[in-house]
């Protein structure tokens, strides 16, 4: 049974950092694409990163340049860096996979297409 596992969320004020992780088990992660998304109150889930099974690593736009994403196949855990948060980076974020590589350089799949997902953990950017 596959599970995931979202951690590292918290309160941070704007310009803060914080480190995500999703901790998979139940499938060789190597085998597998990890995408992060994030809901906020009265907004569209959106796909802020992902990491493909081939190592191909896709950013959302407004996250470019200030979120990190990496895998440690050995430990089946992805991580999430992100920096120089700031307000609209607030929501639910959770992590997803899907066999095979399903990220390009420009763009993510929907969540629809992944094969199991996590709870969420809460991020919440505010002064």
């Amino acid at each position: 049974q596959v599970q995931l596992v979202e951690s590292g969320g918290g309160l941070v004020q704007p310009g803060g950092s914080l480190q995500l992780s999703c901790e998979v088990s139940g499938l060789r992660l190597e085998d597998y694409s990890v995408g992060w998304f994030r809901q906020a109150p009265g907004k569209e889930r959106e796909g802020v990163s992902c990491t493909s099974s081939n190592a191909v690593i896709f950013y959302e736009d407004s996250v470019k340049g200030r979120f990190s994403i990496s895998r440690d196949n050995a430990k089946n855990t992805v991580y999430l860096q992100m920096s120089g948060l700031n307000a609209a980076d607030t929501g639910l974020y959770y992590c997803a996979v899907k066999r095979g590589p399903v990220c390009t350089s420009t763009t993510m799949v929907p969540l629809l297409w992944y094969e199991g997902r996590g709870r969420g953990t809460q991020v919440t950017v505010t002064s």
